[in-house]
């Protein structure tokens, strides 16, 4: 149904519609976002799952003219009808006018989170947070266009950037949010430091969680003198970045590089203090953390871990949506995809050096640790959390290890060829859940 006429607030409904919501009242108030506005109901013969807006509300609550499949919740108590969700997904990208945005490496995630969306009930749309409440994208006729959109219900945070997140604007921003009362999640990247911190006061993970400290010319003295081999981790860093790697063989240190610029295989030979001095200019003055190398399992002579990815459910359950296995490339010592690692399914990594059934055991065993990890951090960490990417090692003695916890996993890693990934479906159930939960707090605007 169109009109142009603004005085027009007449909203028809499926009599169907009118009786299931329980209404009591022709007379109501529609909440779609952050605004509401009072209706009159008619009731009239139509299928029966439809209702129909004058144009006008369309454009009152910002919302592009099209049909939309949303949720319907009657609050009895304030004659209030919450339609949605609105789902916000900020991130930050570069775009010219009057061309399509690209979201860079999620930019197909979003498409495939908006067709998700839209298919279990709700309307999705990417801003940049310094365009909040100004401009967003939403997907139509296979392309992301423009517009003025309602302030969303519920925000998934997928900036690619730490630094963005300590700016003053982003901070800006998310006082915005508390100020109107909108819940995000995910609401910034993780410190190795802290995860490690918040892990290493749970006694019974110990045996789990390879000896780590912050990197000094002392704590790299002791740590040269335990182990055969060490890592050297920025604190803010992702995707396997900036990461040294000291072997020690035959009191000769080999120090490796994930930086592309350094030399791939710097051998020194070199009392600890002086190796100290060569590496301390590496880091750029950035805080790293040291940690005991694990002997993990190898694949074919490669590096090899596994990413388990843990997403809260519409029951605020933690679960495991994805575990694949990740084989780093050949001239790299670190498996992430973005140094060309590549991914295979665990059993497959695993057949050649045990039993299908053993495997399927350490598989479980893979599972449970990290779902004890997410609570954890979930418990200990500030703001909502509702999505991470767990590594674990498994060492020659096919023990699990706890290497990293991610709080923006990359998405590159399920099988692309279902429709909607699990990932993805516990993602749109987790912010429908928000969401629903935000209507308790609606008011009258």
């Amino acid at each position: 149904m169109k009109s142009t006429n603004r005085t027009d607030l007449f909203v028809q409904m499926s009599s169907h519609i009118f009786k299931q919501l329980q209404l009591e009242t022709k007379d109501i108030k529609i909440s779609i976002g952050k605004k509401m506005v009072k209706v009159k109901i008619q009731t009239v013969g139509m299928p029966s799952n439809e209702m129909h807006f004058p144009e006008y509300l369309f454009q009152y609550f910002c919302l592009p003219i099209q049909p939309y499949k949303f949720f319907a919740i009657y609050k009895k108590e304030i004659h209030s009808l919450f339609l949605g969700p609105i789902i916000g997904l900020v991130t930050d990208f570069k775009y010219k006018e009057k061309e399509e945005p690209n979201f860079r490496s999620i930019h197909s995630f979003c498409e495939e989170l908006h067709h998700g969306i839209a298919e279990n009930g709700g309307f999705l749309y990417v801003f940049s947070y310094p365009e909040f409440s100004v401009q967003g994208y939403y997907f139509e006729d296979g392309i992301w266009k423009p517009a003025e959109l309602p302030l969303p219900d519920v925000i998934y945070n997928r900036i690619h950037s730490r630094r963005l997140e300590f700016g003053k604007e982003y901070q800006f921003f998310r006082q915005l949010l508390s100020d109107l009362s909108i819940p995000i999640f995910n609401d910034r990247f993780l410190s190795k430091w802290e995860v490690h911190e918040h892990l290493i006061h749970e006694n019974h993970l110990h045996s789990y969680i390879p000896e780590t400290n912050i990197f000094t010319k002392d704590n790299l003295a002791v740590f040269l003198q335990k182990y055969e081999t060490i890592f050297i981790k920025p604190v803010h860093g992702s995707q396997g970045r900036n990461i040294f790697k000291i072997i020690k063989e035959n009191n000769q240190f080999h120090l490796k590089s994930s930086i592309k610029s350094q030399s791939a295989d710097i051998q020194i030979e070199l009392p600890a203090m002086e190796l100290y001095q060569q590496i301390k200019p590496l880091l750029n003055n950035r805080i790293y953390i040291i940690q005991q190398g694990i002997p993990l399992l190898t694949y074919q002579s490669r590096g090899m871990d596994y990413r388990v990815l843990c997403h809260k459910n519409h029951q605020n359950i933690w679960i495991v949506t994805s575990v694949v296995a990740r084989i780093s490339a050949e001239d790299e010592f670190v498996s992430n995809i973005a140094r060309g690692g590549e991914v295979m399914t665990p059993i497959s990594a695993l057949r050649d050096i045990m039993s299908i059934s053993d495997a399927k055991r350490l598989i479980s065993q893979i599972k449970e640790l990290a779902i004890e990890t997410a609570l954890i951090i979930d418990r200990n960490s500030p703001g909502i959390t509702g999505e991470l990417g767990i590594d674990i090692g498994i060492d020659t003695d096919c023990n699990p290890w706890l290497i990293e916890v991610n709080s923006k996993p990359s998405k590159r890693f399920e099988d692309g060829q279902m429709k909607l990934r699990p990932s993805a479906k516990a993602i749109i159930q987790f912010c429908t859940k928000l969401a629903i939960d935000s209507t308790s707090e609606m008011e009258d605007s």
